[in-house]
């Protein structure tokens, strides 16, 4: 298990991270969302030993993890870190070794993963030959060789097309089924939603939420959707209800609680006719709008 223990980074009176805590449990995959600025990045520079914290500290399996340990971190960094006028397969091999692999093996591993993600024929060129999409794959691939024991990526999906998400999504999936933590970052809350067991969000450099996405949707205002065979106008004066907006036989409503909200659909059907009355459950953007507001 990977431990994020009050980490705080200030730079001068800037707080980047804020007494950031939280835990990626083993063969779990969180992630790690928020806008531009909210700290993420420096958060896992940390977790990665690149930066040092002002305070706090990161452990693995209950312990502070050592320079060893991080070692056999997998990690993609923000600023890409492949040399572009390098061939591809050899920096690969190069990069496995760094981790403890020996050179042949990497050899086999680097030549598998370049097949899966489509460069087998690409694995003589110079990183900088490569597409954009391509080099991401590359990055993706140097990340996961040597049998990390954790993964810490940042924007890992930036970049990719379709297929290629499914493929990453994949990999991580099969990482995580061997124990394996994975923390990542990203702005694509829809696949964040789809693909993590939990998620923490940041601003400002501080945790305003954190959960698995069914937790935090609970947490968020109850809603309503009535549509009705005549005009809604009549909701706005019942008591206990709240109208988010109106427009002629449709209205979205937050009840004070369920009871309100059963009495609102009593006072509908006795209205006329009903059709729709369903719960509004918010989507993962709409929640981070909220707790990030």
């Amino acid at each position: 298990m990977l431990e994020l223990h009050n980490l705080t980074r200030r730079y001068g009176d800037v707080l980047a991270a804020d007494d950031v805590t939280f835990e990626v449990p083993s063969g779990r995959m969180v992630g790690f969302v928020g806008g531009n600025g909210a700290g993420k990045t420096t958060t896992m520079r940390m977790v990665m030993g690149v930066l040092a914290p002002t305070s706090g500290e990161v452990h693995w399996d209950g312990t502070p993890a050592t320079r060893a340990v991080r070692a056999r971190f997998g990690y993609m960094p923000e600023e890409r870190g492949l040399y572009p006028k390098q061939p591809v397969l050899g920096q690969l091999v190069y990069l496995a070794q760094l981790h403890g692999m020996q050179a042949q093996p990497a050899r086999r591993r680097a030549v598998e993963l370049l097949d899966r993600f489509g460069l087998a024929d690409r694995v003589d060129d110079k990183v900088e030959e490569l597409s954009l999409g391509n080099q991401q794959r590359a990055q993706i691939i140097a990340a996961v060789l040597g049998d990390p024991v954790a993964l810490i990526l940042d924007e890992p999906f930036s970049g990719l097309d379709p297929t290629a998400v499914d493929q990453m999504s994949e990999l991580l999936r099969e990482h995580t089924s061997q124990g394996v933590p994975v923390l990542f970052s990203s702005h694509q809350l829809d696949l964040v939603d789809r693909l993590c067991d939990s998620i923490v969000v940041l601003h400002q450099g501080r945790v305003v939420a954190e959960g698995t996405s069914e937790a935090l949707r609970a947490d968020a205002p109850l809603r309503y959707r009535l549509t009705t065979t005549g005009d809604t106008g009549w909701v706005r004066g019942v008591a206990g209800v709240t109208v988010i907006d109106l427009e002629g036989p449709s209205v979205l409503v937050e009840p004070q609680d369920e009871q309100v909200a059963q009495r609102l659909l009593t006072d509908a059907v006795a209205r006329g006719g009903v059709r729709e009355f369903s719960r509004i459950r918010p989507t993962l953007s709409e929640i981070y709008r909220e707790v990030a507001a």
